[in-house]
């Protein structure tokens, strides 16, 4: 069974996996194209930083960046060894309950064009591709999604 918990990005196990999901999309994208929040940047209030566990074992994270008028998915990342269990829907759901909670009526995110199953995970969760937002710029390397909640 999959739990979802808040955690804390500085703990070492939401390090380890933060750490890890940085160093893939370092491998996978020009640094002009990542978009990744740092570990002390995850830290902030407007933050709420989550971590999937089965039992004991970490097997990812995600956050929600609460933007006012809106909630933006940061973050995302699932273990390679836990990936097709659920854990990133699971994450996901969480995102979007506490987004509900917090009466944001819309979720946003940037995600890599080649992160195929990112994007079947989020498609699947209900979003739709939109334009750049916030300070995004438009990227060929980046998709961008939303889902209103409303």
């Amino acid at each position: 069974m999959i739990r979802i918990e808040q955690g804390n990005p500085r703990d070492p196990v939401a390090a380890a996996l933060l750490e890890a999901s940085h160093a893939l999309m370092r491998d996978l994208f020009p640094a002009e194209s990542n978009h990744f929040l740092s570990i002390e940047e995850l830290c902030a209030p407007d933050i709420t930083f989550l971590i999937a566990r089965g039992g004991d074992t970490a097997l990812g994270c995600g956050a929600l960046a609460n933007k006012g008028d809106y909630g933006e998915v940061k973050s995302v990342f699932v273990a390679p060894d836990a990936r097709g269990a659920g854990a990133g829907a699971a994450i996901l759901d969480a995102i979007e309950s506490r987004a509900r909670a917090l009466a944001l009526g819309m979720l946003r995110l940037e995600t890599g064009n080649t992160l195929y199953a990112a994007q079947r995970l989020y498609e699947r969760a209900g979003f739709a591709y939109c334009g750049p937002f916030g300070s995004y710029a438009d990227d060929p390397l980046s998709l961008f999604m939303e889902k209103r909640l409303a």
